[in-house]
């Protein structure tokens, strides 16, 4: 079983937790394959409207930034030092900027200004100051969650504000992940971690079980690489779709 180190920063990976962030890539891999098929007209879905996939987004989303918070919980309780936070958070930051770019060259009418790795950006921040919090945690992802139900202005509809998530309106956008209230997902990722780290520790440190050892294998690698694996499959997985129009023109 891992350990955690009392002492100095002792990195040690979590297969379960790799493996849990490994069906979150497949589960959004997946969902933007559909996306994409639905771009290039070989499926017709509404991704803006229906239930099906607006609900899907939330709980992969959501899956996504409980994954962070736990992470955040590990890398506490084995004392990360601050230049490797910093230096994860540098690489995250720059392909969120890089996914900006990215988007505004395909949709320029619908960019991504603030999406899943801008939140993660800022949440990393703020959930590296509220870490010491404790129990508390549940009470301040609670009142995140619940804010931007309870406040809404149109100072934060603008690109610049709607980031903070107390908008009047969703922004037109291919991708809105705004601190609030996705901050109070990864507070409770994170307090659900330390209460775990604490009273059962294997629950996240012990290895996989035997039944999914063998079948969970490539989920605790793509779990390891997830931003390197979210920067990529999109840019695959247009291109497959883009080649399949190609070689098999719609009518």
């Amino acid at each position: 079983m891992a350990t955690l180190s009392a002492g100095a920063f002792n990195p040690v990976r979590f297969e379960r937790l790799d493996a849990l962030r490994g069906v979150a890539i497949v589960w959004m891999a997946a969902f933007h394959f559909c996306f994409d098929l639905n771009h290039a007209g070989f499926i017709a879905q509404d991704f803006y409207g229906d239930p099906l996939w607006t609900g899907q987004r939330t709980a992969i989303v959501s899956l996504f930034l409980f994954c962070v918070g736990l992470g955040q919980a590990v890398a506490g309780a084995q004392q990360q030092t601050a230049r490797r936070f910093w230096r994860r958070w540098v690489q995250i930051a720059g392909c969120a900027l890089l996914v900006s770019l990215g988007s505004a060259l395909m949709f320029p009418q619908s960019y991504i200004s603030f999406g899943v790795l801008h939140g993660i950006a800022v949440i990393l921040l703020l959930l590296r100051l509220a870490a010491p919090a404790g129990r508390w945690l549940w009470l301040l992802g609670a009142a995140a969650l619940l804010m931007p139900m309870l406040i809404q202005h149109p100072f934060f509809d603008t690109r610049a504000t709607n980031w903070v998530g107390l908008v009047t309106h969703k922004p037109i956008t291919e991708d809105y992940v705004p601190v609030l209230p996705w901050l109070g997902v990864a507070c409770w990722g994170m307090a659900a971690g330390q209460w775990v780290l604490r009273h059962r520790p294997d629950w996240l440190s012990g290895a996989l079980p035997v039944a999914l050892r063998l079948p969970g294998r490539p989920l605790v690698a793509l779990g390891r690489w997830s931003l390197s694996f979210y920067m990529l499959h999109q840019p695959v997985l247009i291109g497959v779709v883009l080649g399949a129009a190609w070689l098999l023109p719609l009518p």
